[in-house]
Formats: structure tokens, sequence, C-alpha cells
């Protein structure tokens, strides 16, 4: 998920856009001519050559395509072509996949719980969610799902795959990966479950250290983080000696849900993100006021409870690379106002906003309308949040993919050197005549993710070392080179 809006003041002006680019499309394929008056009515001047270009070739398909295509088929196929052309995060969905969004925010879907895009003619794992089938046996993020059962997914849409991949809870599912750390595909036996997406998870580890985990930011993560916060103060009987938020293998989310949380942390009125686009309002600055991340404004504010010592408790935030967007939103404001000290590896590097806009055939599109910024004016586009304190662990879910390794990226406004991909190290010959020769299996072994703040978590341990005022082990800043 991205960080993301709602946006009804926009439709309206968007079905009327709608509305007049498919009358004209709809003119070209009944005509190729237009009056010279007519061209001139049409403001902005709109590209008619590549519109004809077009309608001719969707002329040729109808006509000469070895089967028959519906009109429906390939309109909506060129308007999602039209949008994914853009940048990896804008997209087109029909009506089933726009229901599946809303569900998705509300926090409970069926299927396998992967969040998914197209690269190269593969479905790509966007994010797996936590505790989903998906997330237990292991898929990682940047993971190309090549088969699904024994059907190829290469020649698939995107919404055929994921009506593959979706079914009646409890029947299986075989899922075959490509993973660019691995030499040999990854094979997955899932079990389709209804997903229910908790956002927020929490407890106390031990006494006067508490512990929340936002797995995505849904329409109630604040209110429900908010709710955490009061029941684990009760639990201690009094103000905490220290509080991790861990935001690591957060996809991210609703932009609301950002505010909301990082409002749990800072005082009143304090600048958590601003945003820049082209449209008027595209430009917001969003504090810590109820109307940015509550329906209702003061009077449904939920972070009024929030006992008052939470603004000052010692800190730890949780990141890797898996933390994108709406997560990246609450690390940098909380950086950069000196509220928590990051631990982690740097995080994924998506900075910019898709707005939410229905359309009036029940679908809807999801379409980048602007770059988000840190309180200081950094763009994390690209480039990712860099920890306080690197420490490695074994908790990544991102399969060392970041922004930047995705194709058609947008560049970050404030470092146009940001963004080059890394070189991944190949595993070596030596390495791999030792698996062979140790009689390794066909297919690649899969693995688990590890449990977050268990004694093999490493940077939870170093984060309560932080906590207790003991050193803190950081790991050597990994060696990557730019890929040529």
């Amino acid at each position: 998920m991205q960080a993301t809006k709602k946006h009804p003041s926009k439709y309206r002006g968007f079905a009327k856009v709608g509305l007049v680019c498919s009358g004209l499309l709809l003119g070209l394929m009944l005509s190729l001519t237009y009056s010279a008056v007519a061209e001139k009515m049409v403001k902005p001047q709109l590209p008619l050559d590549d519109l004809r270009a077009f309608a001719e070739v969707f002329g040729k398909i109808k006509s000469d395509y070895v089967e028959p295509v519906e009109d429906k088929k390939l309109i909506s196929e060129a308007i999602s072509g039209m949008l994914t052309g853009l940048d990896p995060h804008s997209t087109y969905m029909d009506a089933d996949a726009f229901k599946d969004m809303q569900a998705a925010t509300q926090g409970e879907f069926g299927g396998l719980g992967i969040e998914v895009g197209m690269e190269d003619g593969f479905v790509k794992v966007v994010s797996p969610i936590e505790d989903s089938p998906a997330f237990k046996a292991g898929i990682k993020s940047g993971d190309l799902i090549t088969k699904l059962d024994d059907a190829p997914v290469k020649g698939m849409t995107l919404n055929d795959a994921v009506k593959r991949m979706r079914g009646k809870p409890d029947t299986p599912i075989v899922i075959t990966v490509f993973r660019k750390t691995e030499p040999k595909p990854l094979v997955f036996t899932l079990v389709r479950a209804v997903i229910k997406n908790k956002s927020v998870k929490y407890k106390l580890t031990e006494p006067g250290y508490a512990y929340a985990r936002v797995t995505q930011f849904q329409e109630h993560t604040g209110e429900d983080l908010a709710k955490a916060i009061i029941t684990m103060h009760d639990e201690n009987k009094g103000p905490f000696k220290g509080f991790v938020l861990d935001l690591r293998n957060d996809p991210g989310g609703l932009l609301n849900g950002a505010v909301g949380v990082a409002a749990a942390f800072l005082p009143k009125d304090t600048l958590v993100v601003y945003t820049e686009g082209r449209a008027p309002d595209s430009k917001m600055q969003l504090t810590v006021s109820p109307e940015n991340y509550v329906r209702g404004g003061a009077a449904n504010d939920y972070i009024r409870d929030v006992p008052e010592d939470l603004k000052t408790v010692p800190m730890v935030v949780l990141i890797n690379a898996g933390s994108a967007s709406a997560s990246e939103i609450v690390a940098g404001a909380l950086q950069d106002h000196k509220r928590a000290t990051l631990i982690g590896i740097r995080s994924f590097g998506k900075g910019s906003v898709q707005t939410i806009m229905p359309m009036n055939n029940g679908a809807a599109i999801k379409l980048t309308t602007a770059r988000y910024f840190t309180p200081k004016g950094r763009s994390i586009q690209a480039k990712g949040i860099d920890p306080d304190y690197i420490v490695e662990d074994g908790t990544d879910q991102s399969g060392n993919i970041h922004e930047a390794d995705l194709t058609r990226h947008l560049a970050n406004p404030k470092d146009p050197s940001a963004g080059v991909p890394v070189k991944v190290e190949p595993i070596s010959a030596a390495k791999e005549a030792a698996k062979e020769k140790a009689g390794e299996k066909k297919f690649a072994e899969a693995t688990g993710p590890i449990e977050p703040t268990s004694k093999e978590d490493i940077q939870f341990v170093q984060a309560m070392n932080f906590l207790k005022g003991k050193p803190v082990i950081k790991s050597e800043p990994p060696k990557v080179e730019a890929a040529k």
C-alpha cells in the first residue's frame, strides 16, 4: 500500500474530463477527420496525431486480431497501460479491484495476503501482509511470481492473476517465484484464508517498556494505536520508561493514518508532513490537528485521551527496507523533530502520494498527485530514510528491494543523484558448488520471518539496549555499488 488519500473534490472534475476524452476517442474511431473549427474549440490542444494513431491501432486489433476482442477489454487495457506507464504506483482498478482495495483499508479481505503489481509480464510482490499465509511462508517484497499452480503468469493480466490467487478459504495454491538473491526458483504451497489485517499489535515487553507494531496504515490505525497506548499505560500503572514503535515491513497506507500515529508522540500543531503537486489541492501542510487525522475533527479526537507523558517518553522507531510511504512519513517526522531515535536499515524510499479517484463505471484510478516532504524539507523519494543506528537483521521481508530499483520511479527533487539502483552481488561459484555437493533440492528453501521482540530479533534487542542506556551494537554499512 502507499500513502494514499481520497479526494472527493476531484471526482466531479475527473468525471467531466473523462467524458470529454471518451467522446473524442469515440469520434476518432468513427472518423479520423476533424474540422478546423472543432480543433480550435479543444482547449488545451489535444495531440490529435497521437489520438489518430490510437484509433488506428484500435481498428486494426478489431479487424485483424486472431480472435475477436470486446471494445470494453481494449479500452480498459489502454487505460491501464496509460497509468502504469507513468510510475510504479499509478494504476487502474476495475470494479472488483477497487472493492478489494476498499476492503483492505477497512482491515479485512480474502486471499493470500499479498499486495501485487505487474513488472515485465510477471506479477511482482509489493508487500506481504503480516500474519497472512504469504507472510508466514516467507514471500518477500520484490519476488516475481512466475507460476500459479501449473499456469505460467506470463501473458496473464494482473486482474486475471489476482482472480487465480483468490478462492475459498482453506483451499491450497502453489506459487513459484523468482527472487534476485536466489539462484533457483522458490516454490510455496499456500492455503487461502480470510485476511484480518490487525494494523496495530502491542505489548509490555517488560515492566515500564512498551512495544507497538504498526503493520499497515488503515482508516482506524491512529485510533487503534491510541487505545493500545492507553491499555498498556493502565497495565503498567504509570509512565513508561521507554517506547518502541515498530514500522518494519509496513508498506504504508492512508495518509491520515500516518498523521494520527505521529500525533500520539508529537505536540499539538507540530508539522508532520507537507505535500507538493501540480493541482492546488495537492499542496498541503498536515500538522498535529484533529482535522488532519480523524473524521469529525476535534469532536472525535482520539489523541486527547493519550497520556501526556507519551510526548516525552524515550523512544525508538524500528525501520527497514520494507518500511515505505506512510511509515517513512512517521519515521521522518519523529526523526526531524528529534522525538525518536531510528534503528534498523535504510527505508524503502517512496516519497509520493496517490489519490484514489472513483469513476462512473464502478472502477477507480490510483494516480500519483504529489510528492511529500518531511518537516525539515527532506524528500525521501528514491532515497529512503537513514536510521541513526544501522543494525542489520533477519526480519526484513523486502528482499532488499527499494523504490530506486523500480522502473519509471519518480526523481528526487532535492537530490537528483538519488535513485541509482544498487548492484546485487551474485552468489559465488564456490558457494553454488558446495550446495550442489550437499545434494540441494531442485528448489531453493523457503524460510519464514523472525518473530518480532524475540531474542532473535536483533534490531529490537538493540532498541531495548538504547532505551536502557546500554551500548548499541551497530552493523557495518553494506558495501554496494551503482549498477552499470
